[in-house]
């Protein structure tokens, strides 16, 4: 997983989640890879990013569906938002560029009861 967007129900439960997460590394398998939890950009909010990826290239028939977003509400996987108009393919880029992090999270806006992961 490169990253997640989490989105929080209660305000109070930033400061705890930003301290557990942050600086993780106790993976269930070997790895250097450390957690870093950022705040989400430019969207925020559940239905920002919903918007945002129910059009995504990542949402395209040629997107395996183990690396298309899921929409979980109380741990519970929720259908995802049919698109409006038909995602186009993704571009390829080159891997051998990239580099990702282990867990980036984002932490979206607070909305009452809904929770997210991407």
């Amino acid at each position: 997983l490169d990253y997640a967007f989490v989105n929080l129900v209660n305000p109070s439960v930033v400061p705890l989640f930003w301290a557990k997460f942050e600086g993780y590394k106790q993976w269930a398998w070997v790895s250097r890879k450390v957690c870093r939890v950022t705040w989400s950009g430019p969207q925020q909010g559940l239905a920002a990013h919903l918007e945002r990826y129910r059009n995504s290239p990542v949402m395209h028939s040629s997107v395996p569906e183990e690396f298309q977003p899921v929409y979980l509400q109380g741990g519970v996987r929720m259908p995802f938002p049919p698109p409006v108009k038909a995602p186009r393919a993704p571009r390829i880029r080159n891997p051998l560029n990239r580099v990702s992090p282990a867990c980036d999270v984002s932490v979206g806006e607070l909305v009452d009861g809904a929770t997210s992961s991407f």
